[in-house]
């Protein structure tokens, strides 16, 4: 398997007035073909942002001012925001599952009219083909009697209903690389769980690459190969999921994961993450998560925020100053 997307120090700034908002600030990543991986972090760290400059879909206030996207061996970003290989390449290469399937959707078009549009366009299929791929497509998710929703619209359909056709349309066109934000995020339990299947069943299906953005990391440690961990605009920890999950080393991960419930410890509290996320129009020079952090040292505090370094395991990197031991989970 080669290297499909690779993103390299990508910087998205958003003016305000109160001052810039560096919202991504020099993110680096990669996804293999055929790979699923997380990008795991709180709201407002800068993970949705991420996604929508990749497919440049960041518009005023917001500016991408610095990076690379590679995809099969072409800079995204040097292709005009708006011009034919951009559109070319969002839905049919490169699809989105946004977070609210009700402001994704046209409300006053029919799911099969919108359902039919990307197939037309980037397929070029007639409108009957289209029709009749859209019709496949509803059913491949789990639409029931398809041939007759095909011509509801939106608000005939439940929440998760909706989201079942963002995951269609998302894959109608069979993209290489699907990123699904937030997919499941105003949905219950039960049906975040039937539609992360559905999804991951599709991406397998469709031969197609995920990128899962999520504050889940129980949605991440089911499915992913490889996990990032973004905090204030930046990646502070990346590796494998058994790395991540059986050695955390950053301080805000392994506070993630003292966060998370747990069945198999009987009576267990959850330990919050003290403190709150820094104003990213006033980031510090230091470490953003320094006066969070329960390990900092002097050195954190005089010292610029650290650059990413390896430690021990496959592929993992932390962006941090302590040398933290390596604790397993099940005493973290």
């Amino acid at each position: 398997m080669g290297r499909l997307l690779e993103v390299k120090n990508l910087r998205t700034q958003f003016k305000t007035f109160d001052g810039i908002v560096k919202a991504v600030d020099g993110v680096s990543f990669y996804l293999d073909e055929k790979e699923i991986i997380g990008i795991v972090g709180e709201s407002g760290c800068g993970k949705s942002v991420t996604q929508l400059s990749i497919m440049q879909l960041i518009n005023r206030p917001g500016k991408i001012v610095g990076g690379e996207v590679w995809f099969e061996g072409k800079d995204l970003l040097k292709y005009k925001q708006h011009g034919p290989e951009m559109r070319s390449i969002r839905g049919g290469k490169i699809a989105m599952i946004f977070q609210e399937p009700m402001t994704s959707l046209n409300p006053v078009l029919t799911l099969g009219y919108q359902l039919a549009e990307s197939l037309i366009l980037h397929l070029k299929m007639s409108k009957e083909e289209a029709r009749k791929r859209a019709i496949e497509l509803l059913g491949m998710v789990g639409i029931p009697s398809p041939e007759d929703r095909i011509d509801d619209y939106p608000h005939q359909f439940s929440g998760g209903m909706r989201q079942r056709v963002m995951i269609a349309m998302a894959l109608a066109c069979n993209p290489k690389i699907l990123i699904a934000d937030e997919p499941t995020t105003s949905l219950d339990v039960t049906t975040q769980a039937q539609l992360l299947e559905l999804m991951v069943d599709m991406v397998h299906k469709f031969n197609s690459s995920l990128i899962l953005v999520t504050h889940n990391l129980g949605v991440v440690a089911r499915y992913a190969q490889r996990i990032y961990i973004m905090y204030a605009g930046r990646i502070v920890e990346e590796g494998t999921c058994k790395e991540i999950f059986k050695r955390p080393r950053h301080p805000y991960t392994k506070g993630l994961l003292r966060s998370v419930p747990r069945l198999d410890v009987e009576g267990e509290r959850l330990i919050p993450i003290e403190g709150l996320p820094p104003r990213l129009t006033d980031l510090p020079d230091q470490c953003a998560f320094l006066p969070r952090c329960p390990y900092k040292t002097e050195k954190c505090s005089t010292s610029p925020m650290p650059e990413l370094r390896s430690v021990p395991g496959e592929g993992h990197k932390i962006r941090c100053y302590v040398d933290i031991p390596e604790v397993d989970y099940a005493t973290v």
